[in-house]
């Protein structure tokens, strides 16, 4: 997810994208379709449907 390339260094920014991170991933696993995890990050950016969908499961 490019945290290398993340401005965001100050204050509490860090461990709350972190949390964010986690609940992204979470609820990658916890779909059941067949799929790497990259790959559904990447359908729900591509696809409101499917990314509604993962936020149902959530």
């Amino acid at each position: 997810m490019n945290e290398d390339l993340a401005r965001n260094r100050l204050g509490h920014g860090p461990q709350n994208l972190a949390v964010l991170r986690r609940v992204a991933l979470n609820v990658t696993q916890k779909d059941a379709t067949n799929g790497s995890q990259q790959g559904k990050l990447k359908r729900a950016g591509w696809d409101e449907a499917y990314l509604a969908s993962l936020i149902d499961l959530f």
